[in-house]
């Protein structure tokens, strides 16, 4: 079996190769006049590599060796990653809802600009509050553990 050294280098690059994924599945949807079926579908496959690259490391490596290393830095990181995917899962209740009123009016496959999305339904307003809080919640913290997640690696791996 590799080394902890290569072990937690792996998990930081794979962490860190997460973070185009995630520009990029932003940009696509930022970028977009109207969010039609295949915008959706073309900003999953994207941005589904980078939860996965993220995600791996986190669930195989990360997870298992919290309690044998728990200190103030690591309950901080964990605390961080933990708010990330809340965060993630508060986005998803979101759009979930978003993409049921969209699908109902048929809006993905024959996109009309004309149409408000709040005019689809009453909670609109929220869901998409939701969504938007939802992701914006989850880069920040994921930032956030990112950053100390590479001070942790540095520090404990390279300078010790």
């Amino acid at each position: 079996m590799a080394d902890e050294t290569t072990l937690a280098t792996l998990a930081a690059v794979t962490v860190t190769a997460s973070l185009p994924f995630y520009l990029y599945g932003a940009w696509i949807m930022i970028d977009a006049e109207t969010v039609s079926w295949d915008v959706l579908v073309f900003h999953l496959k994207v941005i589904f590599p980078g939860l996965v690259l993220n995600t791996v490391p986190v669930v195989t490596w990360m997870m298992p060796r919290l309690l044998d290393q728990l200190n103030g830095l690591s309950a901080l990181h964990a605390i961080l990653g933990l708010q990330a995917y809340a965060m993630l899962v508060f986005a998803l209740t979101g759009i979930v809802r978003i993409f049921q009123a969209k699908w109902e009016a048929d809006l993905y496959r024959n996109p009309d600009p004309s149409v408000s999305l709040d005019e689809l339904h009453e909670n609109m307003s929220a869901w998409r509050g939701r969504l938007r809080v939802g992701v914006f919640g989850y880069v920040i913290f994921w930032f956030f553990a990112w950053v100390l997640g590479i001070y942790r690696y540095v520090t404990g791996y390279l300078l010790a």
